[in-house]
């Protein structure tokens, strides 16, 4: 038995209908949301969109608004149509964003070869000394 989320509408039913996804039906609401979402982010300065903190409760309200629209027309939320519209979205808010990757190398061989050499010395020190103690415990007994 569903039980009406407070995000739902009761009046239009609340829970997702038994009778299936009304794919097109969604389709038409999504775009209210991506609307309602475009109004609040033209109140952002548009070189502090990549910055979350700066419209993070916006987004929350778009997301909100989708998981919604989706539920009312008795569509599971995420669905792959519903996911295309969010990244249209994304696409469209923040294509210029890009995440600063690390560039990574590999460091000088002065640094590289000691490195490798150091472990490699002394597990062969360590397995020699193994070796050598447990001959020699065999002699004292």
């Amino acid at each position: 038995m569903c039980s009406p989320s407070p995000w739902w509408p009761v009046a239009e039913g609340g829970c997702p209908r038994v009778g299936g996804c009304n794919e097109t039906r969604m389709l038409e609401k999504l775009p209210r949301c991506g609307k309602a979402f475009a109004d609040m982010m033209r109140t952002v300065e548009v070189w502090k969109w990549c910055n979350l903190s700066e419209f993070i409760v916006y987004y929350q309200s778009f997301t909100n608004c989708t998981e919604v629209e989706t539920n009312v027309v008795g569509c599971y939320w995420p669905n792959p149509l519903a996911q295309g519209f969010i990244t249209g979205v994304h696409r469209q808010f923040f294509s210029n964003c890009t995440v600063d990757r690390t560039h990574w190398e590999d460091p000088p061989d002065a640094v590289l070869i000691p490195l490798i050499a150091v472990p490699v010395l002394l597990t062969v020190a360590m397995a020699g000394l193994v070796v050598w103690r447990s001959k020699r415990t065999g002699q004292l007994l």
